[in-house]
């Protein structure tokens, strides 16, 4: 099931199924908002979005609460998570998937909303979306290649050529608009060689992992992994949490790895992962590229969990293909 594509006029809900809005300040609040209404959409925010507790998130039941109200009303045309955080899995075995089903609509967002996003395509067949927050949008400078593939991605039916971003950042934006270090981006690099097609499952991994052995955990079968991580992870961390994926039953119908660029803070480098990727044999027949733009370095791309996508990975002719959104 694929929603239909944003227009010019229409309504996006925020909501917080995770961390609570007012996390972020209010002028970073104000530029997302002026740059979604010069994209020429309508921002209309959940009734409990700004509820915080101890945790910086709210009770279950008005996360809930303002995801039901999203998706039955019949005006909101897409879905954007106000922000990442830590517990959006805790809301999967209360959400109403049948009303989901029923009302098919964008949802956008990534980090912890990973658990979120991949839960209801496993449970509806609804393709859902990784990429910018409504916190992103408040990011003031850099912002062009974000929104190019944000509108790529929920506004058209084109198949969608990735190419890398001319510049990435990975700096503390949300504290000083004014400061940032943009790095000249080299590129993607191609661990293993190869081509495949399959669908798009993944996101964040350690959180992706929470959803081992439950029903919410999608189907690995025919699949292209997207993975990325934050800075709170480490290369002997990373490699335990990519293992224990590997371990899944399926992954032997994995097609192809994509690697989201790691933050600076992981030390994750290209030698290391390189090493880890080469450690594991079940990797060996399948293609795998690293360094594309998701994750949490900027600017990302959007990309479909459950749309199909084209991979070849070939040293300096590498291509990523969406084809189905």
């Amino acid at each position: 099931m694929i929603p239909n594509k944003l227009k010019r006029g229409d309504e996006i809900r925020v909501v917080s199924p995770s961390r609570s809005l007012s996390v972020v300040n209010q002028a970073n609040q104000k530029i997302a908002i002026d740059r979604l209404e010069s994209l020429g959409f309508h921002v209309t925010f959940g009734e409990h979005c700004y509820e915080s507790d101890e945790f910086h998130s709210s009770s279950i039941e008005s996360r809930i609460e303002d995801l039901h109200n999203a998706f039955s009303d019949p005006n909101v045309k897409a879905i954007l998570t106000s922000i990442g955080g830590h517990n959006s899995n805790q809301i999967l075995k209360y959400l109403d998937y049948s009303l989901i089903q029923a009302n098919p609509k964008i949802l956008c967002g990534y980090s912890d909303i990973t658990a979120l996003g991949n839960a209801i395509y496993t449970k509806t067949g609804l393709t859902t979306y990784s990429g910018p927050h409504f916190s992103t949008f408040g990011i003031l400078k850099g912002m062009e290649y974000t929104i190019d593939y944000f509108q790529k991605a929920l506004m058209t039916d084109e198949i969608i050529e990735v190419k890398p971003s001319d510049f990435w950042s990975d700096d503390p934006w949300y504290l000083d608009q004014d400061n940032r270090t943009f790095i000249e981006n080299n590129g993607w690099y191609v661990i293993n060689e190869s081509k495949a097609e399959g669908v798009i499952i993944g996101g964040n991994l350690c959180t992706l992992n929470l959803l081992q052995g439950t029903d919410f955990m999608p189907s690995l079968k025919n699949t292209i992994l997207f993975l990325e991580d934050d800075e709170l992870t480490f290369p002997e961390n990373f490699d335990r949490d990519l293992q224990s994926l590997i371990h899944q039953k399926g992954f032997e119908e994995v097609r192809g790895i994509v690697f989201g660029r790691f933050q600076k803070k992981s030390e994750m480098s290209r030698e290391i992962l390189k090493k880890i990727i080469k450690s594991k044999k079940e990797l060996d027949t399948i293609p795998v590229i690293a360094d594309v733009d998701f994750g949490h370095t900027y600017p990302q791309i959007t990309f479909p969990i459950g749309g199909k996508v084209s991979i070849v990975a070939k040293e300096n002719e590498s291509k990523i293909k969406i084809l189905q959104h």
